[in-house]
Formats: C-alpha cells, sequence, structure tokens
C-alpha cells in the first residue's frame, strides 16, 4: 500500500504502517552518518544537549555529494544503516519516530522501534541522483567540520521509501527471505 506522510512522525502516523508500504515522505529529514551519530552519543553521555532536536524526527542515514549549481544537494543515496546501530536504540528512547538507510537492523535496533513506536524505512540504492531530485532544500544544522557527513536539515518533497521494519515487529527482509528461500529436502 502507497501511504503519504509529513514529517515530524506521530504515533499515529507510524501505527498505519505496516513492512512493505510504500511510503512518501514530505518535509525534514535530517542526514546523519557514523560520525555525527558518534557525536551525538557522547553528548549524551556527558548529559548534553543535543544539537537538534529529534522527537519525531527521521534520519537519513546519507551524506550528499557536491551540489551543482542551483540545486541545494548533489547525489545522495543510502549508506549501510548497520553501521549506526551501536547508537540507534539510545536514539529511538529520546524520541527518533524513523529511520532511512539500507540494509539490515540489528536485534537491538528492531527492539528499541517497537519498544518506541518507530519504524525503518529504506530508500533505493543505485537511485541517488534522482533521490536528490526530491530534495527542495538543505542546510547544515550541526557538525559542519564534517563536511558531506555534517547533520542537514533536508527539505523533501515525495522523498519515496519501503517501510522495512514496523513497529508490530514486521521485517519486510525476513518475509521476503522465508517466501522465496529454498526448502531443504523438497
Amino acid at each position: 500500500m502507497e501511504r503519504t506522510l509529513t514529517t515530524p512522525l506521530t504515533d499515529e502516523a507510524v501505527a498505519g504502517l505496516r513492512a512493505g508500504d510504500q511510503v512518501l515522505l514530505t518535509g525534514t529529514l535530517l542526514t546523519a552518518r557514523d560520525a555525527a551519530h558518534k557525536r551525538l552519543a557522547e553528548l549524551l553521555d556527558r548529559g548534553e544537549p543535543l544539537p537538534v532536536e529529534l522527537a519525531g524526527q527521521v534520519i537519513y542515514y546519507a551524506g550528499p555529494s557536491p551540489a551543482k549549481p542551483g540545486k541545494p544537494v548533489g547525489s545522495i543515496g543510502p549508506t549501510t544503516s548497520g553501521r549506526m546501530d551501536a547508537y540507534t536504540p539510545r536514539l529511538l528512547d529520546i524520541g527518533l519516530k524513523g529511520m532511512v538507510g539500507k540494509g539490515y537492523r540489528s536485534p537491538a535496533v528492531k527492539e528499541a522501534m517497537v519498544r518506541n513506536r518507530a519504524v525503518y524505512f529504506a530508500a533505493v540504492g543505485g537511485a541517488a541522483a534522482l533521490l536528490a531530485q526530491r530534495v527542495k532544500a538543505a542546510r547544515v544544522v550541526a557538525y559542519e567540520d564534517l563536511g558531506p557527513e555534517a547533520i542537514r536539515a533536508l527539505e523533501v518533497v515525495d522523498f519515496p521509501v519501503i517501510v522495512v521494519n514496523d513497529i508490530y515487529g514486521g521485517d519486510i527482509y525476513e518475509e521476503g527471505r522465508r517466501r522465496f528461500e529454498r526448502k531443504v529436502g523438497t
């Protein structure tokens, strides 16, 4: 089923999603990759405030290539989400509602998504130039020194994603594997 959602996400919005749903996101996505996640975790360890509000937000695991003249970003494809798994449960516990990336999530992240009513979306890898067309504006909001890995606020319209993990424990990757794996002995 295809749905359109506006960020920030609410409990009600994510409650209607199921693994496999196609979603068009409109609103703000925050970009953050490994280095930014490490810095956010260090701030939490010290009890200091984060440079961005995460309640209801969606983090896109991406770092854009340089923008061409007149464009807000260059190509902006998803990176492997598992690299953020060590940090993600803590961010979900403080209100993060969604993540966009590619690849599997750890059991700890999936448990934290269920516990905190959050979802994980996949963006199509290899379509970075097309995804950039859905970005209408971008600005650095934290860690400018990280260059492409700085935290950016992207204003997106109809950004296409697929729900991988829902708040009920659904996992489209596991479903697909079960559905199509070869049965031994048959």
